[in-house]
């Protein structure tokens, strides 16, 4: 059976900021570079609207981490190299809120991740919030719920990481 997750992060920038993060490729590809992966690839960035303004926003990454430094659970799981397809999309609403949707999945193995997220401004901090509901599902007879609560506690790491990422990333390049 699928878990949920609610995650959250506050970030110290306006959602325009972070949404103009969102639409760089040098930003995908140093979050990628920074991602802890053995090779990562930024797939695909489309980004519509007008220009300096966000619109949509559209990426695929593919992450992959080698099989010898995977965990023994995992790597009695999964044979071979784990390659991690990420879609990620955006857009912007007309309150100042980002509606956003992911999917990830592994290249031959029975899991996947799927959520929302909003990004909306934080009228306290004067920055923003970004807060995701992600459900994993993994396939697997008797020890799928285990993997699903493990996946579950890293992808509370990966957005604690992402956020940090993403706030460092705009100071630099403000």
């Amino acid at each position: 059976m699928p878990r949920s997750f609610d995650l959250s992060a506050e970030y110290q920038d306006s959602v325009e900021d972070v949404l103009r993060a969102f639409t760089e490729a040098d930003y995908w590809l140093a979050r990628l570079a920074g991602s802890g992966v053995d090779e990562a690839k930024l797939e695909s960035l489309r980004v519509g609207g007008d220009p300096g303004d966000a619109g949509t926003i559209e990426v695929v990454t593919l992450q992959v981490v080698h099989s010898n430094k995977l965990p023994a659970m995992m790597s009695q799981l999964h044979r071979g190299d784990i390659r991690i397809t990420r879609e990620e999309s955006w857009d912007l609403v007309d309150d100042g809120t980002a509606k956003g949707t992911f999917t990830g999945s592994v290249a031959g193995a029975p899991a996947k991740v799927s959520g929302t997220a909003l990004l909306y401004p934080a009228a306290e901090s004067g920055g923003s919030r970004l807060e995701c509901q992600l459900t994993v599902h993994v396939r697997i007879p008797l020890i799928g719920g285990k993997v699903e609560k493990v996946i579950g506690t890293q992808l509370a790491n990966l957005v604690m990481a992402e956020q940090q990422f993403t706030s460092q990333w705009i100071t630099n390049n403000a």
